[in-house]
């Protein structure tokens, strides 16, 4: 009985391993879409940009799903589910883009840090997970790094920042995406996670080419630069496909507020994205709250879940 608890422990351990090292290449990632992202912004409306990435990256899962199923796809069971799913994260891309137009990247930045918590929230009332009092810390001091950083160590900056109508928008696509990685857990029956993810993709494609339909029209695609169809290919194949399994198995193994505890790396890895990029390389205090937040995300990789 001894050895049976201890393998179950060592499996448990590689598990969560293996979580937090698929959180991390998901904040990689998302970083990597600001970037990309924003080269390709003034040439289409988020509305088809948004669609179009998630017709193409439904279409890179489904052939993953069919590859590992002999050719087939298996049909969605309780669809309900992925229409759940689905709305959540199109509420999400969509009030942010809505949010970009009524205010700042900044100031969308800084509602952003409160998804953590608010994944927190609702780990407990979805699943029953109480963060120990490490965690909670942990989380905060993350988010007061993450800040620092969105707001560049500028402390007038910070205190001028004020709540208005795009901030509280985005606050409910912020809301919608913290409860959407306890609910993976509490709403997969057992289903494997790519054909998880590719029914997931699937409500969500749907919500969002429902809220683009009249951009798509007034879209010209044949005259399109190259540079958008570049940013189309990362974000269909890394920041839709890829992200969104990546989420889904790490909120599998580890409690929500650690899932998202990870959203708290993406300043940071925009720091180094845009340095390589060579767009600059941000000051010393900046870099200083990157550390800080890294420091503050070992720590809550090494804490105990409950």
């Amino acid at each position: 009985m001894a050895d049976i608890s201890i393998k179950r422990t060592h499996a448990e351990g590689r598990d969560k391993l293996v979580g937090h090292l698929a959180m991390l290449c998901f904040a990689a990632l998302v970083s990597g879409s600001y970037s990309i992202g924003a080269m390709a912004a003034s040439h289409i409306g988020p509305g088809a940009i948004n669609t179009v990435r998630f017709v193409f990256g439904i279409c890179v899962m489904a052939t993953a799903v069919a590859l590992l199923n002999r050719g087939r796809i298996p049909a969605p069971r309780e669809v309900w589910r992925y229409a759940v799913l689905g709305f959540l994260m199109a509420v999400f891309f969509i009030t942010m883009f809505i949010a970009l137009r009524l205010t700042t990247p900044v100031a969308t930045g800084a509602v952003f840090t409160l998804m953590p918590l608010m994944a927190a929230g609702f780990g407990l009332l979805f699943l029953g997970e109480k963060p120990r009092a490490i965690v909670l810390v942990g989380l905060v001091v993350a988010a007061c790094g993450a800040v620092w950083v969105i707001f560049r160590g500028d402390v007038g900056a910070l205190l001028a920042f004020d709540l208005g109508l795009g901030e509280l928008i985005f606050l409910i696509g912020v809301a919608c995406h913290a409860a959407y990685a306890p609910l993976v857990r509490r709403l997969n029956r057992g289903e494997v996670l790519p054909v998880f993810t590719l029914w997931t993709l699937f409500g969500t494609g749907v919500w969002i080419a429902l809220y683009s339909v009249p951009e798509l029209f007034e879209t010209d695609w044949a005259t399109l630069p190259p540079i958008v169809w570049i940013a189309v290919a990362y974000l269909a194949v890394f920041t839709t496909a890829g992200t969104t399994f990546l989420v889904q198995f790490g909120a599998m193994r580890l409690p929500a507020a650690k899932v998202m505890a990870y959203t708290y790396l993406t300043p940071s890895f925009i720091i180094v994205y845009e340095g390589l990029l060579g767009h600059g390389w941000a000051s010393g205090a900046v870099a200083a709250g990157a550390l800080v937040t890294m420091a503050a995300l070992v720590v809550l990789a090494m804490a105990p879940d409950r």
